[in-house]
């Protein structure tokens, strides 16, 4: 009789299975939610006003997505998946958030990245450090 095939079990490294992992993880996700739903909003009821300004925050939506699956996830797959996340993130957050101050003009609604995430209390400026390091604190070794 042939054994059975073991069922493919998630990865030790997934997020959700330590206590700051699962914070990251529920933080991401509440981010990506609510840059996804102010995106929509934006885009779909005054997209003329500010189309630079919302085609960011519906791209910062999706950069939350892609971490907040890539974290979920774990393995190398995701953990890759993560780390591009959080890469494009922080380089998003500081170029979006330098053009904001720079040249008000160009922004004349915020995006979830505008003045360093001031809108939503820097945490879009902050979560991003969070993310690498906890990326490489959990790195697989060996």
């Amino acid at each position: 009789m042939a054994e059975p095939t073991p069922t493919p079990s998630r990865p030790r490294d997934a997020a959700i299975g330590t206590g700051l992992g699962r914070v990251l993880l529920l933080v991401y996700g509440i981010f990506a939610l609510s840059a996804s739903a102010r995106a929509l909003v934006q885009i779909t009821t005054k997209f003329s006003e500010a189309p630079l300004a919302y085609l960011l925050s519906a791209f910062a939506g999706l950069v939350y997505i892609t971490a907040t699956v890539g974290l979920a996830i774990g393995g190398n797959r995701g953990r890759l998946i993560a780390l591009a996340s959080c890469s494009v993130e922080l380089l998003g957050v500081l170029v979006v958030g330098t053009l904001s101050v720079a040249d008000a003009v160009a922004f004349p609604d915020d995006t979830v990245w505008s003045h360093f995430g001031s809108g939503y209390g820097y945490v879009p400026l902050v979560l991003p450090f969070i993310g690498l390091w906890w990326l490489w604190r959990n790195r697989p070794r060996g």
